[in-house]
């Protein structure tokens, strides 16, 4: 990954695609993402960050709402880049972010596959969210950043 920079608005679309397009969101999970849209009016409202290759391909992005409650809303790394550290890079971006902003703490709902990925990168479980019907039918791990 060559740069890690803030999304704009002509993003929009590029990170829309990434979300529906997530492997991590077949079967049970795809209705959660089918209709999901990053916006423009999203983009400039929170931090949100776009990893990218030498060539421009997009590689994964974060968006940090910093509330209250402080929250990391949306984590994607695309499909093919999984594996490579993105998702790390990402993470502890994200964590710096929000420390300069004088946060103590991120809550994160988790997709549920993703619950250990985010433990690896620090984050600690503090409890579950109930399903969200009709889109969402299953319970989501809650988790919580600690920042020092």
């Amino acid at each position: 990954m060559d740069v890690l920079r803030r999304a704009t608005a002509a993003d929009a679309a590029h990170l829309t695609a990434l979300v529906r397009r997530s492997g991590a969101y077949r079967g049970g999970y795809a209705a959660m993402v089918e209709d999901y849209e990053v916006t423009a009016d999203y983009i400039a409202a929170h931090e949100v960050f776009v990893a990218e290759a030498d060539d421009g391909a997009l590689l994964g992005f974060y968006a940090l709402v910093l509330g209250p409650p402080a929250e990391l809303d949306l984590m994607f790394v695309a499909d093919t880049a999984q594996g490579l550290g993105v998702g790390r890079r990402l993470a502890s971006h994200m964590k710096d972010r929000a420390r300069a902003a004088g946060l103590s703490g991120v809550r994160v709902v988790s997709h549920p596959p993703s619950e250990g990925f985010y433990r690896s990168v620090g984050a600690r479980r503090v409890g579950t969210v109930p399903a969200a019907l009709p889109k969402i039918t299953w319970e989501r791990p809650e988790l919580e950043f600690v920042l020092g």
